[in-house]
């Protein structure tokens, strides 16, 4: 089989588990900030209604992170197993990265998430409070040792190339490229937005069936208030990344706007709303255009100008443009529904007053958030495929090509593994739904009460001895 044969395998592979695994790590991030918020209300007002979130939010949080934490394996094994020319080419700085994020994320998350889960009434509330602190620190350290690897093979700097491997000169200047920035703080919002629609979906659907409605109430309207600021905060971080994009990679920002030709200085280039790219004609076969809008998204300026792809060779351009230019329409459209969404819910809050049986007669917004829950994730992915894909033929951009690192491994090795992870994921989704479904049916337990403080407890078994 053809080097191009295994190449394609192996990426196959590796987005097969990386669209899998990504669902959970972005959930765990913003249900462990929830938690957090919860906790500290709790402490603070004293009532028994965030106590109660606690628990049942948390038990959600521990089947995702177990799931997140087996279905990641995988991942790792393949930098040495699959991409072996990577490994050796960039391992100084890429596999420090990953160093620091499993000694220093990682392992937080998973030193104080069972005190976080089975510290109630065990410890003091101030340390549980830290534990849980820890986990949702633990979580987003994760995500910026990630994004910040990922940064770099997006826009590499501080690096040097000796005798075919990559040599750290600055770190400081590695770890904060030009993407870094906006690619962890897009990564990160989009991972609060996941966590907010989940909780805000699910008290809908209880609040649509009036189940427990004192209590799914509370936790939607949390939830809301957070997506209220984070979701037009991720709409400019999109524009802002986007920016950078067609600053430092300008054949991938004008492949997903189906940009062909470079605008002539004086004149603004064109956008296209809707197009068909077509890579081996070098041309759209149709376009929707707005004319001069690409320049205003791409520079801010009225006439910028803005590369097209035939300013690069037709090897140096990314692959499968249609699914790269739709992609990231996807991403786009799915945020600015959720800015339609928040301002829709405000003023029905508004419009309610807080009185609980109004709210609950609002049936299409409940359905409106329902329907939303799978959303965040399809714009997570579909981010993913955009700054991936578009960043082919290069797995670190402008230094090393995607053909030159992947390993001389047999094709059917990779299949036979594609296979097994295939069928692996699916017995991890099918149980995570089995699981998430009992406790969904469960709902929260509404007798539970705040344990006694520990050092109460302590002074009466004292007395009592």
């Amino acid at each position: 089989m053809h080097l191009s044969d295994i190449l394609d395998l192996s990426r196959a592979q590796f987005a097969m588990t990386a669209i899998f695994h990504i669902m959970w790590p972005i959930l765990t991030i913003s249900l462990s900030a929830f938690l957090v918020l919860i906790e500290v209300l709790w402490l603070r007002t004293g009532n028994v209604g965030y106590y109660r979130h606690a628990r049942f939010w948390s038990r959600l949080l521990v089947l995702n992170f177990a799931v997140g934490v087996v279905s990641g394996i995988p991942m790792e094994f393949q930098f040495g197993t699959n991409w072996a020319g990577f490994s050796r080419y960039s391992g100084q700085f890429f596999g420090n990265i990953l160093g620091f994020e499993g000694a220093m994320a990682f392992m937080l998350e998973a030193g104080f998430i069972g005190i976080m889960v089975l510290g109630w009434g065990r410890v003091p509330r101030g340390v549980h409070l830290f534990a849980t602190s820890m986990v949702a620190l633990g979580s987003s350290i994760s995500a910026f040792w990630i994004m910040v690897a990922n940064s770099w093979m997006q826009t590499p700097a501080g690096v040097t190339v000796k005798n075919g491997r990559i040599v750290v000169t600055d770190y400081v200047a590695a770890i904060f490229n030009p993407d870094m920035v906006w690619g962890v703080t897009h990564m990160w919002v989009a991972a609060i937005e996941t966590g907010m629609f989940v909780i805000a979906g699910i008290s809908a659907w209880n609040l649509f069936r009036r189940r427990n409605p004192e209590f799914f109430v509370q936790s939607f309207k949390i939830a809301f208030v957070v997506l209220a600021f984070a979701a037009p905060i991720q709409i400019w971080l999109g524009d802002s990344s986007g920016g950078s994009v067609f600053a430092m990679q300008p054949a991938k920002g004008a492949a997903i706007e189906g940009h062909w030709t470079t605008n002539k200085p004086g004149t603004a280039a064109s956008w296209s709303l809707l197009a068909w790219p077509n890579q081996k004609e070098q041309r759209n076969d149709w376009s929707l255009e707005v004319p001069g809008m690409l320049s205003i998204l791409a520079t801010h300026t009225l006439d910028g100008e803005v590369k097209g792809l035939k300013d690069f060779a037709p090897a140096d351009q990314p692959p499968a443009l249609p699914v790269l230019y739709y992609a990231f329409r996807l991403m786009a459209g799915i945020g600015l529904a959720f800015v339609a969404l928040v301002i829709w819910t405000a003023y029905v809050l508004r419009k309610t007053r807080g009185k609980l049986d109004r709210l609950l007669a609002q049936r299409k917004l409940l359905v409106a958030w329902v329907l939303c829950i799978p959303l965040p994730y399809v714009a997570v992915e579909a981010g993913w495929i955009v700054r991936e894909v578009g960043r082919q033929p290069w797995v670190v951009y402008g230094l090393l090509r995607t053909k030159d690192a992947v390993s001389a491994v047999d094709a059917s090795s990779v299949t036979l593994s594609m296979a097994m992870f295939f069928c692996f994921y699916l017995v991890l989704l099918g149980t995570f739904f089995v699981l998430a479904r009992n406790w969904l049916r469960a709902g929260p337990d509404l007798t539970l009460n705040p344990p006694t403080a520990v050092a109460a407890e302590a002074n009466t078994k004292v007395t009592n001895y």
